[in-house]
């Protein structure tokens, strides 16, 4: 039985998985992200680990996950953000010469948007966005079930659309981006709170709480405008460690939405929570490896 590997590479952590073509992970590890993250460090790190996991050479290929943008190819790690000296990284060469197996990277968010959409909350859908909210805010577009990377391979930078001009300066150079009112650090920033608290408190009927969970649904409805009116997508998918608390900000954001666009943009269109969770960019980095043998 043919077999592929998954990796989602992190800032802390390495997860790995041994996937069949339907999907089903036979084996899966999880090890430290080597500190300091240097290329030559995480490549043996990833080597090792997939000695452990596929100790006779089963797999036909390698897909990669990496915190930042590839090239267009798949062959190039250009940036990795919290990792140390990655600067155009040829690191699909470097690991088909450690391993003798193809290999194809793509950026975190993409490989979890493609994992959603083979195994996850996007598996009925041909043309989906996913959302994640989290630390930053990420994307993936899926188009006719393949991956849209754009022109040079940096394409669905979904949270730095601008939501307001003159709001919070983005690390992206952009003011007042999508990301700037609903990652992580904007929710401390609003509230003085965890994402976390705000959902305890929240399911507790906290007025505040419940408050602010509406006024995040409403930015995040206002940013999802401009999405659906580009892409028309069949299915919004939304992850990461915010989506925790979706049944308290889909309302006003869901409500939003139907306010501002039209009917003939949105005909059947579903926002749904992600469902794979963490393993989601292992998952959709094994359907890369997948994709690129042909499978």
């Amino acid at each position: 039985m043919q077999q592929v590997i998954g990796i989602d590479l992190g800032g802390t952590a390495i997860k790995l998985g041994r996937f069949t073509s339907d999907g089903s992970c036979l084996q899966s590890l999880t090890v430290p992200t080597p500190q300091p993250a240097t290329p030559e460090a995480v490549v043996t790190a990833i080597v090792d680990a997939i000695a452990h996991i596929d100790p006779d050479h089963q797999s036909i290929a390698i897909g990669l996950g990496t915190p930042g943008p590839a090239d267009a190819t798949g062959r190039i790690a250009k940036v990795a953000i919290n990792l140390q000296g990655w600067q155009d990284i040829p690191l699909a060469e470097w690991l088909e010469a450690k391993t003798g197996k193809p290999t194809i990277i793509a950026n975190d968010a993409n490989c979890a948007g493609l994992g959603e959409a083979w195994l996850g909350a996007g598996c009925h859908f041909q043309n989906l966005i996913l959302l994640t909210l989290g630390t930053g805010v990420g994307g993936a577009i899926i188009l006719h079930g393949k991956l849209f990377v754009g022109h040079q391979g940096a394409g669905a930078e979904l949270g730095l659309i601008t939501l307001y001009p003159d709001g919070p300066m983005c690390n992206s150079g952009n003011q007042g981006s999508l990301e700037q009112y609903t990652c992580i650090s904007a929710i401390r920033r609003q509230t003085g709170k965890e994402p976390s608290e705000l959902g305890a408190l929240a399911v507790a009927g906290d007025p505040q709480a419940l408050a602010f969970w509406q006024e995040y649904g409403k930015y995040l409805g206002i940013g999802l405008t401009s999405l659906i009116y580009v892409l028309t997508p069949e299915a919004i998918i939304i992850g990461g460690g915010v989506s925790a608390s979706f049944e308290f900000f889909f309302p006003s954001m869901q409500a939003e939405i139907e306010k501002r666009v039209l009917p003939t943009s949105r005909t059947g269109l579903k926002i749904l929570p992600a469902e794979l969770g963490n393993s989601a960019g292992m998952v959709g980095a094994a359907k890369l490896a997948w994709q690129k043998v042909g499978n």
